[in-house]
């Protein structure tokens, strides 16, 4: 720098004087540097290298940042320590001893105005050596960034009410989730007492006609006791037993019973199956990623929602090869009763749905397909909005797509859906095998 002052310093021809500003003329390098130092932004001072580094030079700068006379701040050996916050002094000692090793240092910290208010300062420190590389000086200058700092603590509280309007979000929507799926399972529950209610009425029927058939058991059994004390001859008691036998009708209740038995037994395995099928949907208590089986799934949610389907479409499985995938099935199920409910509702009297899955790379795809009605162009786009629903007023909550939507965005799929209207429409959902990337959200 001083080198660049020597041209103005040396002594000029006449014509060369004349175009040498006027603020320059006769002005010493000392001088221009002292300009240059005073209005530098920032403090540029110098201190020992050693102890408790007093400074040696302050600039004037320092009256208009601090509020300090640059003569006090040379005056107190220990004026720089002493004004530093006491929490920022422990992070300054415990690297100050790198400037020797490393040459440079920067340091952000508090520092004590005249006015009694910590400033925040940005402090770059170069340590200056002699020829011999013993250290002489330390060389810094001092950066007022209070207004970076208050901006920076602005933006950390702005982040935090962020996050935790994000986790707030996160809790409405888990909530939503919720209030949703116990929705579509208070819809199903009529048909599911339906489901139920059918074997139990026919168990409780047979039950009642067993009963009458263990008294005639009974009777056949006390008569036969009754002929063991008599003194009958073979050919009399043989006749005997074929009256009380034929009275009963045996031959009849010997195939009933079996009957009977056999279709109660099937009864009680249809309502444990719906018992399980629920189960299984609901996977209760279970919110973590595991390998799960989707067919099972796919079909537990099936059985839930069948008389929902069954007086309007006939269900057709093309099921294809699928490994386990990782997923939160209890939410994978809720996507895919939703597409068979919104299914059945877009056929009007009676159709055909068709659940068909396949494997493509890392990926597994699950389609539902109807002949319903279909989804006009202009609603096509809007689907998966929330609470919005083409169904009458009380008949939706305009929840299941949007929720359904998100879930799957969660495990890192996708949605498509295809739709002709009048002919019928086509979602197929798509789901990554392994959720290393999703499962931390």
């Amino acid at each position: 720098m001083i080198n660049q002052f020597d041209e103005f310093s040396a002594s000029p021809s006449a014509e060369a004087s004349d175009k040498v500003p006027e603020t320059v003329k006769g002005v010493s390098d000392v001088a221009r540097l002292q300009y240059l130092i005073d209005n530098t932004p920032a403090i540029i001072y110098s201190s020992v290298p050693t102890g408790d580094f007093k400074m040696t030079f302050v600039s004037n700068n320092a009256l208009n940042v601090l509020g300090y006379h640059p003569e006090e701040m040379l005056a107190d050996p220990n004026f720089w320590f002493n004004h530093i916050h006491p929490a920022d002094v422990p992070q300054i000692f415990s690297s100050i001893a790198k400037l020797f090793t490393e040459g440079e240092r920067v340091y952000e910290y508090r520092f004590m105005s005249r006015a009694g208010q910590y400033v925040w300062m940005h402090d770059m420190l170069r340590l200056i050596r002699d020829e011999d590389g013993n250290p002489v000086e330390v060389i810094g200058s001092l950066t007022d960034i209070t207004k970076r700092k208050e901006m920076e603590e602005t933006l950390f509280k702005k982040g935090q009410e962020q996050q935790l309007l994000i986790k707030k979000l996160q809790e409405a929507h888990e909530q939503l989730l919720q209030s949703e799926k116990m929705a579509s399972v208070g819809q199903l529950a009529a048909g599911i007492a339906h489901e139920i209610n059918n074997p139990i009425g026919f168990i409780n029927s047979n039950i009642g006609s067993l009963h009458n058939y263990v008294e005639k058991l009974l009777e056949v059994i006390g008569g036969y006791e009754d002929l063991i004390p008599q003194s009958l001859s073979e050919s009399q008691a043989h006749c005997k037993m074929n009256e009380i036998r034929e009275r009963a009708d045996l031959d009849f209740l010997k195939d009933d019973i079996q009957d009977l038995v056999q279709e109660s037994m099937d009864g009680l395995k249809r309502v444990k199956d719906i018992v399980q099928s629920l189960k299984d949907f609901s996977h209760v208590g279970e919110t973590d990623w595991q390998e799960a089986d989707i067919h099972h799934g796919i079909d537990s949610t099936l059985n839930i929602v069948k008389n929902e389907i069954k007086y309007k479409a006939n269900v057709v499985k093309e099921y294809g090869q699928l490994p386990p995938v990782k997923c939160i099935i209890s939410q994978v199920n809720q996507v895919i009763m939703n597409l068979l409910v919104n299914a059945s509702h877009a056929i009007k009297e009676k159709g055909i749905i068709k659940v068909s899955t396949g494997c493509e790379k890392d990926l597994i795809w699950i389609k539902v397909l109807d002949t319903g009605s279909g989804i006009s162009p202009e609603n096509l786009n809007r689907i998966f909005e929330p609470f919005f629903t083409t169904k009458p007023i009380g008949s939706g909550t305009g929840l299941g797509l949007s929720l359904s939507y998100g879930i799957i965005k969660k495990h890192g799929g996708k949605i498509d859906v295809n739709s002709v209207p009048g002919k019928g429409t086509c979602f197929t959902v798509w789901l990554p095998l392994r959720q290393e990337n999703n499962m931390a959200h």
